[in-house]
């Protein structure tokens, strides 16, 4: 039998917060030394990663390494 999954707290940035969207990134911080991602229309699908993995890709996104739209 699989380990059970950490019970994660998912929460959307405040533009997915509207009823009109229904595709948005869901993060959880609330486990200790782990973030969480998932999308919300696959929310059985989770990928986890240390909180330094967090910071080194927010920082690349926020540096555009992963802009797909150029």
């Amino acid at each position: 039998m699989p380990a059970a999954q950490p019970e994660f707290q998912f929460v959307r940035t405040a533009a997915c917060r509207d009823a009109r969207v229904n595709n948005c990134p869901e993060v959880a911080t609330n486990i200790p030394g782990v973030v969480a991602l998932r999308d919300s229309k696959r929310p059985d699908t989770i990928v986890t990663m240390t909180a330094a993995d967090w910071v080194a890709l927010t920082d690349a996104v926020k540096a555009g390494e992963y802009d797909v739209i150029a």
